[in-house]
């Protein structure tokens, strides 16, 4: 049996004979998108045996983040953040290979597996039995979305918090159960954000989306919900799926971010346009 992998977003999908039949219902979603080429499903032994390298970066002390270069699929950056009781692996990766698990599993492995929202389930299952069958948490709301099943998959919903130092936090927008990681690093806080808050070219702001790709906007009443949730958390830093990053005034530039966003999907500043 084979482990059938969207070759659009990246998420592994039931172990079949065959790929499965149709398209990906993630990618069929408004969020997401199908190609205009149709439905590509690949594998992990192809993934792992296409020519590519692994990339291995550390921000700053206390968070690992890799990548797979080329890309593929969303191509998403994998956070490990260590602790005192085991690593949070946020956002898995979307393949598994050997120079990559070997390089998590040098750095400790996981305790926790965590998708911040249901484009980055990756290789979540593939990746928990690696790492000794650890929990894959899911969130409540965004359940239907998982298409691979398991065991090790445990519902949550709300706030969390799952290992010393790490809370998850239920912030909603992109998806009901779009999720952010608040992290107590010692070096200031700082917050593993997903697609729930993305940071721009302008390392000062922020943007919130509910659909990426087919440029979809939030409500204004969305947005201030995503930031009344994270009122209670302080932090410094925010840290994006696809690599960028707000390095200081973080909590700041997401409240100045909202507002900005809200005064022009509210039309306050038609008079502008």
């Amino acid at each position: 049996m084979t482990i059938w992998i969207c070759g659009t977003c990246g998420v592994e999908h039931p172990d079949t004979e065959r790929p499965p039949a149709g398209t990906c219902a993630i990618c069929a979603d408004e969020r997401q998108w199908v190609p205009t080429t149709g439905q590509q499903w690949t594998t992990l032994d192809k993934l792992a045996a296409d020519g590519h390298e692994v990339v291995h970066q550390e921000p700053e002390p206390g968070l690992h983040r890799f990548n797979r270069e080329p890309r593929f699929g969303i191509g998403q950056w994998t956070h490990l953040v260590p602790t005192s009781e085991g690593n949070l692996l946020w956002d898995p990766p979307n393949h598994l290979d050997a120079t990559l698990a070997a390089k998590i599993e040098e750095l400790g492995g996981a305790a926790v597996i965590v998708a911040s929202h249901p484009h980055m389930y990756g290789s979540q299952v593939s990746w928990s039995h690696r790492l000794g069958r650890v929990p894959v948490l899911v969130h409540a709301a965004d359940r239907r979305w998982v298409r691979r099943e398991d065991p090790v998959l445990r519902e949550w919903s709300g706030t969390e918090r799952i290992l010393p130092g790490v809370t998850l936090v239920e912030a909603g927008g992109h998806f009901p159960g779009a999720a952010v990681a608040h992290v107590e690093n010692g070096t200031g806080n700082l917050l593993l954000t997903g697609d729930t808050i993305v940071p721009v070219a302008d390392a000062r702001w922020v943007t919130f989306m509910r659909s990426y790709p087919n440029m979809i906007p939030l409500s204004a009443g969305l947005v201030r919900r995503i930031v009344e949730r994270l009122e209670p958390y302080e932090f410094d830093r925010v840290y994006g799926l696809l690599g960028g990053v707000v390095p200081e005034d973080a909590k700041g530039a997401v409240r100045r971010s909202a507002e900005r966003y809200i005064a022009w999907v509210s039309g306050a500043n038609d008079d502008l346009a």
